[in-house]
């Protein structure tokens, strides 16, 4: 074999990188491509050094339990024991956090420190994946979710657990600090139970369990994944850049670990563990209420009986049991002005342009048809969609743009939209419609009243009497949650408040509207579909004047306007003389 020259001619830069560029497009497609270097001043690389570091950001949380606790009542039907759970270690958990960077003498960082992972045991679809997205939204830190049977104790089956700090990572739009209090959620942890009825160990099962202990206590990701070439090319050139190499990871030890599953056969090991001990649960169980008693009772013993490894169990600390849904927790959940069920068919008729108001009934029939399903809370997707699936076929080429939805549209669909389409039943439909928005609206009033307070608090908003009559009504006449229409009404609230200041700069008046006046205002803004700039408007041609001979009258720079002085602002500043000239 002929040997190579030492003089043949070496490739330059330019032609190594692109051979290298078409030997990776050949391999790899459009996903890798070489980049050029860019040079740059040492100024630069000093720079760039820093980013690379950590922000030093600080979480900014101070929201006790019993205020989680509200919030998540205002979403969750039900739940009680396992919302008071959650809102409380997970509060805890993140004002330790936020003490431990405040304060120097914190204990947080002691070896051996325990975190208050969780795993919560519950049938499917009551609601335990929807509780911890509502938690981390409230929170604000990011959120990933997982499903344990994808991953493998090496990766590449279907992922590594790594990989879930990973995407912390990119939910949290690269910032690495915010990351690492973020939180992880692992559904259908169950199913990586060993199997009990095998001899001998289940090693793809407690593999998994055995890849999760160090992440779930504390341990270095590393950001750059092993055997991806992506990520080698990626440190290759931030090596070229700044001359270093920047190893990026992220640290676990503040990073909450969730994981819930169905636990199907735990009920029984934790019955016979009872039975044992003669304390009286020997009969068979036969009711959703008894398997909810016995999992309340369930211990570590129980969890490493159903497969799990004792490692595994410590790192899970705490505990929450989500009890099934009734027929009426089903109803409630159709009811809450909130749930994203029925907002989401709203939403889907709203595409064509047409409203449609739901009637009790309705809704009674369809928590019985999923509860039948005895899948809880999903069942009610599939419920809703078959009964309302043919209308939403058909009603969208007619010229339908109000549709009460009663309990009769569910049998005969096709009867119901020639009734509903025919034009000698316009009137009809169009009254019946009505009757449902007006029920919709007491619904959502009294929804208002009981949730005043914390709904007031979350919003910083006063939800006077006639206040919650504007949020009612705003919530019947658009396609939006409570929360939504609330934002909705403050938005307008504060540009009112605005008005203040223009005419006090405008006129060197000072004027306090009233809350019933902003309430008109509101109304307006709401009902009429008034802009602003046209109030703000109006006030200033009613008023400059008129206040402008009150203060020379009476001396007096500040005056308060009721809603009444808006509707008659004449009369108004009328009063206000005559009151200075018989005080005089």
């Amino acid at each position: 074999m002929a040997m190579k020259s030492h003089n043949e001619k070496r490739p330059n830069p330019k032609e190594l990188e692109k051979e290298i560029s078409e030997f990776l497009s050949k391999k790899f497609g459009d996903n890798v491509k070489i980049v050029s270097p860019m040079v740059l001043t040492q100024e630069a690389v000093l720079d760039k050094t820093k980013e690379s570091g950590k922000s030093g950001k600080k979480i900014n949380f101070d929201l006790k339990p019993e205020q989680l606790i509200a919030y998540l009542d205002q979403y969750v039907v039900k739940q009680d024991n396992a919302k008071a759970i959650l809102a409380t270690k997970i509060c805890t958990h993140f004002n330790r956090i936020k003490r431990a960077q405040e304060s120097d003498d914190s204990i947080d960082g002691m070896v051996g420190s325990i975190k208050n992972n969780v795993l919560m045991i519950g049938p499917t679809g009551v609601g335990k994946t929807y509780i911890i997205k509502l938690i981390a939204n409230k929170i604000g830190v990011p959120f990933v979710k997982g499903d344990a049977t994808k991953f493998s104790e090496t990766g590449y089956v279907g992922g590594d657990v790594e990989d879930l700090v990973r995407d912390l990572v990119r939910e949290a739009d690269d910032d690495i600090e915010l990351a690492q209090y973020g939180i992880i959620y692992i559904d259908e942890i169950d199913k990586i139970a060993s199997s009990r009825n095998l001899i001998g160990a289940d090693v793809s099962r407690t593999g998994v369990q055995r890849a999760l202990l160090k992440p779930m206590e504390e341990t270095e990701v590393d950001l750059k994944v092993p055997h991806d070439p992506i990520s080698m090319i990626q440190e290759i050139e931030q090596f070229r850049k700044t001359g270093k190499r920047d190893k990026r990871s992220v640290n676990t030890g503040n990073i909450l670990f969730i994981m819930s599953g169905a636990f199907m056969e735990l009920a029984p090991i934790i019955q016979k563990r009872l039975s044992r001990q003669g304390i009286g649960f020997g009969a068979r169980i036969k009711k959703a209420e008894e398997q909810v008693d016995i999992l309340k009772k369930v211990r570590s013993e129980d969890l490493i009986e159903f497969g799990f490894e004792s490692e595994f169990v410590g790192r899970l600390p705490v505990r929450a049991i989500f009890e099934h849904l009734t027929e009426d927790d089903l109803y409630c959940i159709l009811k809450n002005p909130n749930n994203p069920i029925i907002l989401g068919k709203k939403l889907d008729f709203a595409a064509y342009d047409i409203e449609i108001k739901f009637e009790d009934m309705l809704l009674h029939k369809l928590a019985t048809y999923a509860f039948a399903e005895n899948t809880g809370a999903r069942g009610l997707v599939s419920a809703v969609e078959k009964a309302l699936l043919e209308y939403e076929r058909k009603l969208p080429s007619s010229d339908i743009k109000k549709f009460p939805a009663t309990a009769n549209i569910l049998e005969k669909p096709q009867a119901s939209i020639k009734v509903l389409t025919a034009p000698d039943q316009k009137q009809k439909t169009l009254e019946l419609f009505k009757r449902l928005q007006q029920q919709e609206k007491e619904s959502i009033r009294e929804y208002l009243k009981r949730n005043k307070a914390n709904l007031a608090a979350k919003y910083s908003l006063t939800l006077t009497r006639s206040r919650i009559e504007l949020v009612a009504a705003c919530y019947v006449n658009s396609t939006m949650d409570i929360g939504n229409v609330i934002k909705k009404i403050k938005s307008y609230y504060d540009e009112i408040k605005k008005i203040e200041l223009y005419f006090f700069k405008n006129h060197d008046i000072n004027i306090v509207l009233e809350e019933d006046a902003i309430d008109f205002i509101i109304e307006q803004l709401v009902e009429s579909f008034v802009e602003i700039n046209i109030i703000d408007e109006k006030i200033n041609q009613d008023f400059q004047h008129g206040l402008k001979l009150a203060r020379e009258k009476t001396g007096r720079n500040r005056f308060f306007i009721t809603r009444q002085a808006l509707l008659d602002p004449e009369v108004y500043i009328g009063n206000l003389i005559k009151d200075n000239l018989e005080q005089t």
